[in-house]
């Protein structure tokens, strides 16, 4: 018996309600997954990542895989970078649709209304301004609040994650995998990013894939795969799943719920 969350995007309050359901249904040291994006768009990362290290501090049986918008925060917070290619926007991380303004917010660094951005020649939108106690701030001097803020333990938390784990029955990825091609050959952007030609695969890939990253309105079970990501980044519920074999469970204040496909 294993159990997993998806995406909690910085959603603090329900990853302590979902902890507490997954408590009461399989004790204590309950062995945990954790798909990945635990920062951005909800109003707590921090305390997300504060609470998964302390868990791991603790020696809790909880194991953790890194989703794209951890990279994204690490990469912001270390190198100042703002975009990654797989966003096809273009927009900069710091964009409220991708929430990085509310998880530097998170470490104190607020900004005073919407940041502003430009759309440049290379067609990606740049963070221009950034208002500060009524002055307008330089993008690279909040990469430098951003990496004074931050604690190194969350950013070594963060990029030590492995992008997969295995267990005899299940693969636990945060995206999903290329069809058709092993683990060990698989694209590590893959693993983070792929939906194209992964979301319609209906193939059985050996094992039960179970992943994240693409927002449902509730988890779903899709007989080769099982979707967990219900969508906490957009405050929908983020419900807790527990699996025997490959047979799957929601988590729910009243018991669990079967998912079936």
């Amino acid at each position: 018996m294993i159990y997993a969350i998806g995406d909690i995007h910085g959603q603090k309050a329900m990853l302590d309600q979902a902890l507490a359901l997954i408590k009461a249904d399989g004790g204590e040291d309950a062995p945990i997954v954790f798909l990945g994006d635990y920062t951005d768009r909800g109003p707590d990362s921090k305390g997300v990542l504060e609470t998964l290290i302390a868990g791991r501090d603790a020696g809790r049986p909880w194991q953790f895989i890194k989703g794209n918008h951890d990279r994204f925060f690490s990469h912001f917070v270390q190198f100042g970078h703002e975009h990654d290619p797989r966003v096809k926007s273009g927009i900069s991380w710091i964009n409220p649709r991708l929430g990085g303004v509310t998880t530097l917010a998170s470490y104190g660094i607020l900004s005073q209304g919407d940041p502003g951005f430009e759309t440049r020649a290379d067609g990606r939108e740049y963070l221009v301004q950034y208002q500060q106690n009524g002055k307008a701030v330089a993008p690279q001097d909040i990469q430098a609040q951003a990496l004074a803020a931050v604690p190194r333990a969350h950013l070594d938390f963060l990029d030590s994650l492995p992008l997969s784990i295995e267990t005899d029955d299940h693969l636990f990825v945060h995206a999903g995998i290329k069809p058709g091609v092993a683990l060990s050959d698989q694209d590590p952007e893959d693993l983070l990013w792929i939906r194209e030609g992964w979301l319609t695969d209906t193939r059985d890939h050996g094992k039960l894939v179970v992943h994240g990253h693409t927002a449902l309105e509730s988890p779903q079970h899709y007989g080769n795969r099982v979707n967990l990501d219900g969508g906490a980044g957009y405050g929908r519920p983020l419900t807790p799943a527990v699996f025997e074999g490959r047979d799957c469970w929601l988590l729910t204040p009243t018991g669990r719920q079967k998912l079936v496909a």
